[in-house]
């Protein structure tokens, strides 16, 4: 009698390369300051935001990836589904390395920290690789979920915001979304570092290095972020089309554009307004999904099966 055939192997993030285990929590951000861009009759701005970071923690349950009612509209929403043929909870069940709720560990003012902004229609989750190896590496990571940008974000009293943005395309369309996730951005960062933190481990925050990184429109995010707000000292563009021009006053601070090979007209326009240090980093073979934790349409992923 020949073997049982092999059920579905289950997706993994890779192992992240630094040397501490790695810690994860969320928080609930309300900024009663402004109504929400996409959603006007909510008088608030309503965020998530994921934190990964050094935990000296030996065991602890790992966080999930999504919830299943999140990987049900990620799916169906982004066609994956038919596609790909993935169960509906298929992107809950992924394995990630954190450690959910783990006590962070480090210095006081010790840890640089890293914002992290996500492509459109995307979750924060989507970044979970890339933040859990810059956490393994001595970093605090904040990934944010801009609301109503994604197909879905859940609120801890269970309420699902959907992609009410997606319904607002227009040809300034990208121009708003960055402008949006900048404010988003200067407010999270204001609820880290202030001097009464959102999060327990605020206080092992440096304020003083602080960078950001995003994909797609996450990343032409940054370079805006990083003009109205000089607490970001860095930025990393991954793969995303610059719709809101760099001034020609120019950007003075580090950054780097890093994308697969394309002909976007738009970082050429772009190169000499960044004025200073700074990096084009073109990856052979890379495509747009290549710089998430997430599946694409044409089978390459950035999460693995075991």
């Amino acid at each position: 009698m020949g073997a049982a055939p092999a059920g579905p192997r289950k997706p993994y993030l890779p192992k992240p390369t630094g040397p501490h285990r790695v810690g994860t929590t969320s928080l609930h951000l309300t900024d009663a300051s402004r109504p929400d861009p996409w959603v006007p009759a909510a008088r608030t701005r309503e965020l998530m935001v994921s934190l990964w970071y050094p935990t000296a923690a030996q065991a602890a349950r790992r966080a999930p990836y999504v919830t299943p009612k999140e990987s049900e509209l990620l799916l169906k929403r982004s066609g994956i589904k038919e596609l790909e043929n993935i169960p509906p909870d298929g992107l809950s069940r992924t394995r990630t390395n954190a450690l959910e709720d783990a006590e962070p560990s480090g210095r006081r003012r010790g840890l640089p920290l890293v914002v992290l902004s996500p492509g459109f229609t995307w979750p924060r989750s989507s970044l979970t690789g890339l933040a859990e190896d810059l956490a393994s590496r001595g970093y605090v990571v904040a990934g944010i979920d801009h609301t109503y940008e994604n197909f879905a974000t859940t609120f801890p009293d269970g309420r699902i915001a959907t992609c009410a943005a997606c319904a607002n395309v227009d040809d300034d369309f990208g121009q708003r979304v960055i402008r949006s996730r900048a404010i988003d951005t200067r407010f999270v960062l204001d609820r880290l570092t202030g001097s009464r933190p959102a999060w327990k481990g605020g206080a092992l925050i440096d304020p003083g290095r602080i960078a950001m990184a995003g994909q797609s429109i996450g990343g032409a995010a940054v370079p805006e972020t990083m003009l109205q707000d000089a607490r970001v000292r860095a930025g990393i563009n991954m793969d995303g089309s610059l719709f809101l021009p760099i001034p020609d006053g120019g950007l003075a601070r580090p950054f780097m554009l890093r994308g697969a090979p394309s002909n976007d007209g738009t970082w050429r326009r772009d190169w000499e307004r960044l004025t200073g240090w700074k990096r084009w980093l073109v990856v052979k073979g890379a495509l747009h999904p290549s710089f998430t934790a997430r599946p694409s349409r044409r089978g390459h992923t950035a999460i693995r099966d075991s």
